[in-house]
């Protein structure tokens, strides 16, 4: 596999959160983490370390997961993600950023790291999407995130919404058998067979039926930036429509609900190896 493919790899979903507690007693404090699964995460929080839950959080509850940064193309991705924005002081890609001041709350602090992660490298040049879980506690980020990070609220959308959009249209019917035969041939760039495993990118407007190996479609957007590995956007070969990587490749993904008990495993393994 090349840098590219690896870079641009479609996967499952893997996210870094943002805890608010909800408590009297310990009202504003944060918690920043990693999840595969947002709803199941914020359960094990609030039922303590028994039900799979940290430390630093149980006990303290209720929490409430109020933001959620995803798009990540790994789970280590999103680990270093997660550190940096835990150990702000400590990474050296946030050297810049101030120490938190006195009259600065938790959250308030936590955002301002969060704003200048998304414009430092290498996470400037990932396909993330910020995603406000509670709108009621949105606050403006400064800087803004970059134009190719889009702004989402509530919950992320069902698998099955993605699939319809991948299909090629945005309307509750399905495409006739003769459309999605033809559209599931082959490549539009290499034009090579596509296997169901290879998860090919499609463009998402009603009438293009544009479907495209996932290295196919990065190498042609990456055209006037051959130095990167991750494409920001670029124009739908087909339609000439303006795609966002980053929606291109959270529409492609039709099997991230794997098996809880596997998903469980995995990121229990990973808050072991963080808080021990």
């Amino acid at each position: 596999m090349s840098p590219v493919e690896a870079a641009v790899k479609p996967g499952r979903f893997f996210g870094v959160y943002l805890l608010y507690c909800l408590n009297p007693r310990h009202r504003g404090r944060v918690y920043v983490g990693f999840t595969v699964n947002p709803a199941r995460r914020v359960r094990q929080h609030n039922g303590g370390r028994k039900k799979g839950g940290a430390w630093r959080t149980s006990g303290r509850g209720p929490w409430e997961m109020v933001l959620i940064v995803h798009g990540f193309p790994s789970a280590v991705a999103a680990l270093r993600f997660e550190w940096a924005w835990q150990h702000p002081h400590a990474s050296r890609r946030l050297a810049h950023v101030g120490p938190r001041q006195r009259s600065e709350a938790s959250f308030a602090f936590h955002l301002r790291v969060l704003a200048h992660m998304l414009r430092a490298p290498p996470w400037t040049r990932l396909p993330l999407t910020l995603r406000w879980l509670r709108a009621d506690f949105r606050q403006e980020l400064c800087p803004p995130p970059p134009p190719h990070m889009p702004l989402s609220f509530g919950p992320p959308p069902p698998r099955a919404l993605a699939q319809r959009r991948c299909a090629g249209t945005l309307a509750d019917t399905e495409p006739s058998p003769e459309a999605q035969q033809e559209s599931e041939v082959s490549c539009a760039l290499c034009f090579r067979v596509l296997q169901d495993a290879e998860g090919p990118l499609c463009c998402p407007h009603p009438g293009c039926g544009l479907r495209a190996h996932v290295i196919c479609l990065a190498e042609e957007f990456l055209r006037e930036e051959p130095e990167q590995l991750v494409p920001l956007e670029g124009q739908c070969p087909s339609c000439q429509s303006s795609l966002l990587w980053g929606d291109l490749v959270w529409l492609s993904r039709t099997g991230i609900e794997e098996d809880d008990d596997d998903s469980d495993a995995e990121e229990e393994h990973w808050t072991d190896l963080l808080e021990t």
